[in-house]
């Protein structure tokens, strides 16, 4: 019998950064470390992984900004403190989940603290164009939304203490400005997909239920780069998949093959179509329920095992992120065709020097977490 190959093995750290929750051939890709940044900085980045805002608008370097002037786009600036808000919040959420060494790590050669600085760029450009936006099609604010954007202003900056308040360069004004700017850009959203109700059939957004059980045909090496197996390895972890399925053809209990076998982190989920890789998804999608097969993807061989070919509780749920999904091709194609008509000056000598603030005494981390509390259903 061949040996059974060690599982366990350590995630590469810049998956982590991606946000990858697991291993295997069943996530799609992601944009590196910028997804875990929207994630902890609490921003809704409307038109797909890599902010439109700052790649599709013509940018233009130029002189005569005010001194604190990041951009310009059209007649709407970006001032250094709310830049400040945006990236100080996003660093001491990070620095609360993995602690100030995070920040000596990297991705394809960028440091994090740059793509989290990125990051934060484009979608506070996002956020300053929907604004735009917003003008184009008469969306404002009512009273009663600005009375909460500053509400929420004076609970925000009441928090801040003095040392923070100073090295972040804010005054509850500036707080009031960008909360009253981020319920815009959310209400804009809104009313462009207000109308937009696709129907979606049970069909396409089934939802099965497998146990997986995956035997890799690559390793990492020590920096956690992906090395492919040999012919012969790759031999060796197909006889081993192959006694696997054989062992289930034969009725052993599929859930022990897992915990003995599998190099996978997870062995029983729920998903989608188009949630995988394609081989995969053929082969899931056309078991029924109890069957098993065998399928190769760019990880390794797997045996599969069909719990449920339909799950209505996750159809239902998955039918919702879909409409979600549409909703924002839409609004992702009027925003793209009004971002192309705009240009953006860059202060680029000034957005060189902003850096991360390290200072024990500055640790606010809830300007996300606040505009929820006042604009949740928004949000």
């Amino acid at each position: 019998m061949i040996a059974r190959r060690k599982r366990g093995e350590f995630v590469q750290q810049k998956k982590q950064l991606a946000g990858e929750e697991r291993g295997g051939s069943i996530n799609k890709k992601r944009c590196p470390a910028a997804v875990l940044a929207a994630g902890l900085m609490g921003l809704y980045l409307l038109s797909g992984c890599g902010s439109r805002a700052d790649g599709s608008t013509r940018v233009v370097f130029t002189t005569g900004f005010d001194k604190d002037e990041i951009f310009r786009i059209e007649g709407i600036s970006c001032r250094l403190p709310e830049i400040m808000v945006y990236l100080t919040t996003a660093q001491n959420q990070y620095e609360g989940v993995f602690g100030e060494e995070i920040w000596k790590a990297s991705v394809d050669g960028i440091t994090l603290e740059q793509n989290v600085k990125d990051t934060a760029l484009a979608r506070i450009a996002q956020i300053k164009t929907m604004n735009l936006l917003a003008q184009e099609h008469e969306v404002e604010l009512t009273e009663q939304e600005k009375a909460k954007a500053a509400e929420a202003a004076g609970v925000y900056y009441g928090s801040l203490n003095e040392t923070e308040r100073e090295l972040m360069g804010v005054t509850e004004e500036i707080i009031e400005r960008l909360y009253a700017e981020y319920a815009l850009a959310n209400k804009v959203y809104q009313f462009i997909i207000k109308d937009i109700n696709p129907e979606i059939s049970d069909d396409e957004a089934r939802t099965i239920k497998i146990q997986d059980v995956l035997v890799k045909t690559y390793a990492l090496d020590g920096a956690g780069e992906r090395i492919e197996y040999t012919e012969a390895a790759r031999a060796e972890a197909l006889a081993l998949a192959q006694e696997i399925l054989e062992k289930a053809g034969e009725g052993a209990d599929f859930e022990k093959l897992m915990e003995e076998y599998s190099e996978d982190s997870r062995g029983t989920y729920s998903f989608g179509k188009g949630d995988t890789e394609q081989a995969f998804e053929e082969a899931a999608f056309n078991l029924g329920n109890g069957e098993v097969t065998l399928v190769e993807t760019q990880d390794g061989y797997h045996i599969i095992k069909c719990i449920s070919t339909f799950d209505r509780a996750e159809t239902d749920a998955n039918k919702v992120k879909i409409m979600e999904e549409r909703k924002k091709e839409v609004f992702g194609e009027e925003y793209d065709t009004f971002v192309a008509s705009l240009t953006r000056k860059q202060n680029e000598e000034l957005w060189e020097r902003v850096e991360f603030i390290r200072d024990e005494n500055v640790g606010t981390s809830r300007f996300f977490e606040i505009y929820q509390e006042y604009f949740g259903e928004q949000a």
